[in-house]
This record gives C-alpha cells, sequence and structure tokens, in this order.
C-alpha cells in the first residue's frame, strides 16, 4: 500500500486544555536504557501528564488520539550545533553575498527539514543579522512551525580570526557583526547580542576549518577575553559555547568556565581531566568530514580549507573516542550547515562507530543536551515534561541506524510529522 507523509500543526495557541491520548508499543526510557511495554501517554495541551499502562481517559474521550502500538518512542531528539541559515549545498563564496531575508527564508527551510528528522530542539551557534533569533521567535509565537531554538546570534571572536568575515579584500573594510577586542570589547558584543534577543552564547577559541588564513588549532582569544564573555552569559543564565579545536584553546576555555566545547579536534590528557573536573561537554560533529571531503571541491570550498578538513578529521574522531572513555560530558552536535540539514541522525551511526553504545548516542541527544541547556523539562517522555516525542520502527538499542528514518514527530504538543499506510 502506497505511503504517505503528514505534515500539519496548529498555528494557533489551544483555546481551551486539549488532551491527546497516544498508544504506544514501547517507550524508551533515556535515562535506565529500558523499555516500558504498552504503556499509554495522555497530554494536556503541550505537557505529558501521564505515562501509564492506565490512562485516565479512553480514545474516544480524548480531543486527538494516535495509534502509535507498532512503532518505537524516543524523546525529541536535540541538535547542540548546527547553522540554520546557511546550506552546504550553496557555492561557498556565492551564499557569502546573501541577503538577510535569504538567509532567514533558508533557515526556516532548514528548521523544518530538521524537525521533520526528529529533532526538536536545535541549538544555533552563528548567523548574521540575527535571522535565526527572528525565525526562533515566528516560532515561538506560532506564526510558523519548527524546533525549539536555542540561538546565540553573532559568533564572538577576533580581528582576522575564525568568526571574523575574513573572505574579503582589505580594502572593502568588511567586518563580521560579532568582532572585538579586548575583554571589554567582547562583553559588550555579547550584550548585544542579547539585546537582540540571543540565549546562548558562542565564542571562537581558536582557528578554524572554514575560515582564511587562520591555523586550525592555534588559540585566538586570550584568556582574559573568554572570561569576559562566560561572565555575561552566566550572569544572563545563558549557556556558552566555545568553538575550539586545538588543545590550548581548549584549556583556556574550560578553565574560563564555558559549558561546552565544540569540535574538539586534537585533545590531550590534561583537557580530558579538565573537562571531566569542570563538568564541561564535549560537542564533537564527527560525521560532516565525509561530506566535506567528498562534495566540499564541487560546491567551491577552496584547497585551503579541504586541507584543513583532512587535518582535523581523523584527530577529531579519536579524540571522541578518548573523550567518551574518560567519561567526558557528551553531548550531540552535527554542525549541520556543513552538511546537508535533514541528515542529522547520520551522525549517530558514527558515534557508535568512534566508542560509544547506542543508548550512549541516544543520551548524548535528550538527556544531557537538555542538561546543558538547563531545561528540567526535555529529553524524557515522563509526566511533567514538555510532549516532544518522536516515534520509529525497530530497536535503536539494537540498530542505531534505525534512528535515521523517524516517522513520526510531535513538537510542543502538536503534531508536525506522521506517515500513515
Amino acid at each position: 500500500m502506497k505511503k504517505s507523509l503528514l505534515y500539519f500543526a496548529l498555528l494557533a495557541p489551544f483555546a481551551s486544555a486539549q488532551t491527546t491520548l497516544i498508544k504506544t508499543g514501547k517507550i524508551l526510557d533515556v535515562t535506565s536504557g529500558h523499555y516500558l511495554h504498552d504503556h499509554s501517554i495522555v497530554i494536556k495541551d503541550n505537557i505529558i501528564e501521564a505515562v501509564t499502562t492506565t490512562p485516565s481517559i479512553t480514545a474516544t474521550q480524548a480531543d486527538q488520539y494516535i495509534d502509535l502500538s507498532t512503532k518505537t518512542i524516543l524523546p525529541g531528539l536535540m541538535d547542540m550545533h548546527v547553522h540554520l541559515s546557511s546550506n552546504a549545498e550553496d557555492n561557498f563564496f556565492a551564499s557569502k553575498a546573501y541577503s538577510i531575508p535569504r538567509q532567514t527564508v533558508i533557515a526556516l527551510a532548514n528548521a523544518q527539514k530538521t524537525l521533520a528528522a526528529g529533532f526538536t530542539t536545535v541549538r544555533d551557534l552563528g548567523a548574521s543579522g540575527y535571522s535565526v533569533i527572528g525565525l526562533r521567535d515566528a516560532i515561538y509565537a506560532g506564526t510558523i512551525v519548527g524546533p525549539r531554538i536555542w540561538a546565540s546570534g553573532y559568533a564572538l571572536g577576533i580581528t582576522g580570526g575564525h568568526c571574523d568575515d575574513n573572505f574579503n579584500a582589505p580594502e572593502l573594510d568588511i567586518e563580521a557583526a560579532g568582532v572585538g577586542n579586548g575583554p571589554w570589547e567582547l562583553r559588550a558584543k555579547a550584550r548585544e547580542n542579547i539585546k537582540y534577543g540571543a540565549n546562548s552564547l558562542k565564542m571562537c577559541a581558536t582557528g578554524g576549518v572554514f575560515s582564511k588564513g587562520t591555523k586550525v588549532g592555534a588559540q585566538q582569544l586570550a584568556f582574559e577575553e573568554m572570561q569576559a564573555i562566560v561572565a555575561e552569559g552566566k550572569l544572563r543564565g545563558l549557556p556558552v559555547a566555545a568553538h575550539a579545536h586545538g588543545a590550548a584553546g581548549m584549556k583556556a576555555a574550560i578553565k574560563a568556565g564555558v559549558d561546552s566545547i565544540e569540535h574538539c579536534s586534537f585533545v590531550d590528557d590534561e583537557i580530558l581531566q579538565l573537562a571531566v573536573a569542570n563538568g564541561t561537554f564535549f560537542s564533537c560533529d564527527i560525521y560532516n568530514t565525509e561530506y566535506t571531503l567528498a562534495f566540499g571541491i564541487a560546491n567551491g570550498v577552496p584547497k585551503e580549507n579541504i586541507d584543513k578538513e583532512k587535518q582535523v578529521s581523523e584527530a577529531q574522531r579519536l579524540s571522541f573516542n578518548r573523550a567518551v572513555n574518560a567519561g567526558v560530558k557528551m553531548v550531540f552536535g552535527s554542525d549541520a550547515a556543513i552538511y546537508p540539514h535533514g541528515d542529522n541522525p547520520k551522525q549517530f551511526s558514527r558515534m557508535v562507530k568512534f566508542g560509544m553504545t547506542p543508548l550512549q548516542a541516544i543520551q548524548a541527544a535528550t538527556i544531557n543536551s537538555a542538561q546543558l541547556l538547563k531545561q528540567d523539562n526535555l529529553g524524557q517522555v515522563k509526566s511533567g515534561f514538555l510532549a516532544d516525542i518522536i516515534a520509529l520502527e525497530g530497536d535503536p538499542l539494537q540498530d542505531i541506524s534505525r534512528i535515521e528514518k523517524v516517522n513520526f514527530v510531535m513538537v510542543d504538543g502538536k503534531v508536525y510529522k506522521q506517515e500513515s499506510r
């Protein structure tokens, strides 16, 4: 029988409390790794009221009844490193001339691809013109549909550093809006991001792959500059991420108090010990190298950047394995935009290949990411949690690739995607 996809959402707030009853086959308890069999989920508006074998309402009494009795139920997935306003498939240099309105439209399309893939929460770590903040606010207002978004606004860094728009000729005098030099300049830039709605912050502690003239592992921000950005984030209660490939930059960022290290390519024993002692999360994008090396040249990525990708790819995967074995807290971070949005789930199999159990990989994208964001009502299918729920076929604990084919997505109590046969 022909299979169809239904995508829909309720675009206005509920006029009165709406109840949803979901009949399930099995629900993964992501804290224990055990399955709950033949339970029902009772949802009132956007909150899970109960997960039980004896629901308080029947199918006919519920405003909405959903039969997922042949599916495996998981909490909505969370990706802690995306760039919604960019596309990997677009020409590298041509895309740098995109207007803010065009970037915003791209961000909307990518947000919906990401949601359809089962990711109900994302953290966007750098976008121009507050485009993703505007997208997030439109989603929260119910104007459009998309995942929950933590958005950092402009990434913060030094003149000529990885976060600077440094592919331009010097006579053009173009510098990214997040660039500052010295603690107070960078603290002012952080405050500006927050003024315009950022609910997370990102700094560039080291050079990077997709910038011009930066050594990928070299430290860029001074320790005092990192401290200033972190201090501003702590005052406002916002998670602070540090882009960091090299050892010196990672050590300084951890000591400065960042919440997460992004990329983590060249770790050593001291870094791992510092991360464990400080409770610092690692967000390691270990899938996107495959896309860059396969399609980067065709997409117009310069040789310098391809060469830097080759430099970090194997090291990053070895560092990921070392971090898992050392007990570092890990979250799921894909760096989507370096590869196509919507392919985020493909990273799960690499996380398992390079050291995690399937449960650990799922925990990275659920309870660990919720902890990083300081959200105690996300990342689990339990009473009192927000109703972000996905469903798929088979057992992802036995075959993690099952998670690449999500056929039901509920975000904030509203069904966004449902396959029917």
